[in-house]
């Protein structure tokens, strides 16, 4: 999202236009915005490319819908990392991944 922003395409602009309230709840405008520009990158990079993605997929609907990227592609992910947090208070993306054997929890540094 920030090369978006800093290259001023259309998809950054929308984003610098983008409500603080929404973009902290994960509006259903915030979810297509990240789409967007993940769908643009996704298919674009060379087949069966490593990579590595910060902050995506942030919702149960940016992980199913990158999901379907994968399997259309016929490409699957190693694995998925997060904090660690309790069943109770984990995002649903997080326990979505958890529920495919994909997660990797990482230890909540000590204060």
């Amino acid at each position: 999202m920030q090369q978006e922003i800093s290259r001023r395409t259309p998809h950054g602009q929308s984003a610098l236009r983008q409500n603080a309230t929404d973009l902290s709840r994960g509006s259903a405008a915030q979810d297509q915005l990240h789409l967007a520009v993940l769908r643009k990158w996704f298919w674009a990079r060379k087949p069966d490319a490593g990579f590595l993605l910060e902050g995506f997929p942030a919702t149960l609907l940016q992980a199913k819908v990158f999901d379907e990227w994968l399997e259309a592609r016929g490409e699957t992910l190693t694995a998925c990392f997060a904090t660690a947090a309790s069943a109770s208070s984990a995002p649903p993306a997080v326990v979505h991944y958890r529920t495919q054997g994909l997660l990797r929890e990482i230890p909540r540094a000590a204060a």
